[in-house]
């Protein structure tokens, strides 16, 4: 309600001035007795009510924001400006937007260092190094000078501040996520020359606070760079090794997630002892987890769900809540620092991705989506700033003060909402760019058909085919469940259900189409053909069979019986280990299998397999097809790690056993009976693998063939289909006999 001091006020203000209609001023003040004061309710503390307004925010400023083409991310930072302390204070900036924040900027770096394909990374090293070094130089020079100069601050105020404009955050990096341009070389670049810029940034920070904090010595900095690429080390060699162990014992998505966040922020803290910022521990954790993290898979799928939905917008919120426009707009002198802060830092920044486009030789587009990345301002520039605003000189001035404090903030506002701007347009622009290419490259229809019954092999089952899928593509992925049609079919229906439902959930966790289809027959084979038939299918990946009996065979009649009477690429699998904690991939080829109908085919799946789970590819194979194999993969898939090793005579299979570790996967592209690349000493390959290949993850690859399936055998039957069958029969019942007994 409003104090009546107000209203006896305002009565007797009108009366003094003489206002003969002071009845019908009674009367309004009587109808404005009855509304509530906002100031009693605002800001809002209630920790219900302070998320339930978070979270409005982050639903509705994006919707009302897009219709006036103004980008999520400017939304989020102005909205912070509005119900910040400094717009109309519905909100203080609390703890949890500083724990909040915090984990929101993690994210944004983290996520940044997942997306990155670390096999293109090594290649655009020299890129993204030259960028780093541009995007530190330029600025800090060009700030110096012009601080000195043009701000009269001193050399060691004047370096600090230049290091501001030096420092960068990918502020924009979910525009590019959203457009699906992560792994374009020039966002690559982008995100390499953050991590060295920051770092650098990062450091100037450190020597210049121990300056005063009494802490420097002569070697204080060289203590500090030594302690950073010790941790450095640490991290590289153990969170791996722990995020191997972790994974392969525990596959809920759930604690998975929680295990992630536990090593980023170990990372983050980690570097923060040493006097370093967390962000640089964030981003350092996501290398060395890229890996183990596919991109095409749940947990990859959860981790960006939840940072785009919670975190970074609680960031972005947290740093509009910061700007203080009155103060701005109310002192020249911090307009007068804002303006040369504001054009030195995009000039540098530009000035730097023009060099690093010239040098390179890159597009116009690229070089507008490096800048458009490394402009924004915000997690090292609210560092430094901070760090210089509590930092009190011998004559009791501040290092940097209040109009250096207000400017920074204007520069996040100005740098932030023109990074969005920039990255959009040219996100957009690249995306198009992409999906026209692809049109013009586009691929044959392919369709992986995955028949599902052992539910203890159905989550790496579907993980191969997430891997190796076009993800162009889509609703190429189909499960497929064969019911025997006999008494006991109501059991096997509803057991079968419940393995398509948990199929579908794994694909739908990383917004893959999955078609299930469940269906009646009299033999699981002619199931499995006719189904591929109906949904044209082009490849069939099977789980290896497991032997039940001393008589029974290496494949199992089911995928015999599939191999003679198919004429698709067969991928048979047996994994030991989760899939993503894979480390190599060892191929042997036959010779002359570049011969093969289906020799590219299987080709570009090892590839995309390589390339999500950040495995090197080696390969066993006669000089001649090594040469076709490197031709091929140097054309089309060039960013692809391959080793060749040569292997003359396929009688020389067993060489490779002391190449194959526990943690890798061993392939072996064989052939059916009759296909140019079939030999005779395949038939002791069954023999060969049970013996010496038992301990390991084992991929049978079977390439398309031309012709009727039917005039081919698998080497595993050297006789005809019916006679096995009868051989079959009888030594079952005679195991049965004696088992009897």
């Amino acid at each position: 309600m409003i104090p009546v001091a107000k209203i006896d006020n305002l009565l007797r203000l009108d009366i003094q001035n003489g206002n003969f209609f002071v009845t019908l001023h009674i009367n309004l003040i009587q109808i404005l007795m009855q509304m509530p004061d906002l100031s009693t309710y605002f800001p809002v503390t209630d920790p219900t009510w302070i998320f339930f307004l978070v979270l409005s925010i982050i639903l509705f400023a994006p919707i009302l924001l897009g219709k006036l083409k103004i980008p999520h991310i400017v939304g989020m930072i102005l909205a912070g400006v509005l119900i910040g302390p400094y717009g109309l204070h519905v909100l203080d900036k609390d703890s949890s937007f500083e724990l909040f924040g915090n984990v929101g900027l993690y994210y944004i770096m983290f996520l940044a260092s997942l997306e990155m394909d670390m096999q293109h990374m090594k290649r655009i090293r020299w890129q993204a190094l030259t960028l780093g070094l541009a995007a530190f130089v330029f600025p800090l020079t060009m700030g110096v000078v012009s601080n000195v100069f043009l701000l009269k601050y001193s050399l060691v105020t004047s370096v600090l501040l230049a290091s501001m404009y030096a420092s960068h955050t990918l502020i924009a990096y979910p525009i590019v996520i959203r457009y699906g341009v992560s792994r374009n070389r020039s966002v690559s670049i982008a995100v390499g020359g953050t991590i060295v810029t920051d770092t650098l940034t990062l450091l100037v920070l450190a020597v210049i606070a121990g300056m005063f904090k009494g802490g420097t010595s002569d070697m204080f900095w060289m203590w500090l760079i030594l302690k950073v690429i010790l941790l450095s080390l640490f991290i590289m060699y153990t969170f791996p090794r722990i995020g191997r162990w972790f994974f392969r014992r525990y596959s809920d998505n759930v604690v998975q997630y929680i295990f992630v966040m536990a090593m980023v922020f170990l990372g983050a803290g980690l570097m923060e002892l040493i006097g370093m910022e967390g962000i640089l521990g964030a981003f350092l954790t996501g290398l060395v987890l890229n890996r183990l993290i596919p991109h095409v898979s749940p947990l990859m799928s959860h981790l960006e769900f939840v940072g785009n939905a919670l975190f970074i917008p609680y960031f972005l919120i947290g740093v509009g809540m910061l700007i203080n426009l009155q103060v701005l707009f109310g002192h020249l002198d911090a307009l007068k620092v804002a303006g040369v802060m504001i054009v030195v830092a995009l000039l540098g920044k530009w000035i730097a991705s023009w060099l690093t486009q010239k040098i390179y030789k890159m597009s116009s587009v690229e070089r507008e989506l490096m800048f458009g990345l490394s402009n924004a301002q915000a997690a090292a520039t609210l560092a430094a700033v901070l760090v210089g605003y509590n930092l009190i000189l011998p004559d009791g001035s501040r290092l940097l003060n209040e109009d250096v404090l207000n400017g920074t903030i204007l520069l996040i506002l100005v740098t932030c909402v023109a990074s969005s701007f920039i990255t959009e347009n040219a996100a957009k622009r690249i995306a198009m760019d992409d999906a026209e290419m692809n049109e013009e490259n586009a691929q044959e229809k392919e369709c992986f058909l995955i028949p599902v019954a052992n539910p203890e092999t159905l989550e790496n089952l579907m993980a191969l085919a997430l891997v190796v899928r076009d993800p162009k593509q889509n609703q190429n992925l189909v499960a497929l469940n064969v019911i025997n049609d006999n008494g006991d079919s109501p059991r096997l229906e509803m057991r079968g259900r419940r393995t398509l439902e948990r199929a579908s959930q794994i694909t739908a966790s990383v917004n893959v189409h999955l078609k299930t289809v469940s269906r009646f027959d009299l033999n699981i084979t002619t199931g499995i053909m006719h189904t591929a038939k109906e949904y044209d299918a082009t490849s069939i990946v099977i789980g290896l069979h497991y032997k039940s009996s001393i008589v029974d065979s290496f494949f199992g009649n089911l995928t015999e019986n599939l191999l003679k009477n198919t004429y698709q690429q067969v991928m048979i699998a047996r994994f030991l280990m989760p899939v993503n904690t894979l480390r190599r991939i060892i191929v042997a080829v036959p010779p002359k299998a570049e011969f093969e109908h289906g020799f590219v085919k299987w080709i570009t799946h090892l590839c995309r397999m390589s390339r999500e789970l950040g495995c090197r590819l080696h390969f066993f194979a006669h000089p001649q097809t090594i040469g076709y194999l490197r031709g091929y993969i140097q054309k089309k898939h060039k960013d692809v790690l391959t080793e060749f090793q040569e292997l003359e005579d396929w009688d020389d299979l067993l060489i490779i056993t002391g190449q194959v570790n526990y943690d890798h996967l061993l392939v072996i592209v064989s052939s059916r009976r009759g296909s140019i690349s079939y030999d005779s000493s395949f038939e002791r390959l069954p023999m060969q693998i049970s013996k010496y290949f038992n301990n390991n993850s084992i991929m049978l690859l079977y390439p398309d063939q031309k012709g009727d399936p039917n005039e081919s055998l698998s080497f595993a039957d050297p006789r005809g289909w019916a006679e096995t069958q009868y051989y079959d029969k009888v030594g079952n019942w005679l195991y049965k006999w004696f088992k009897k007994e």
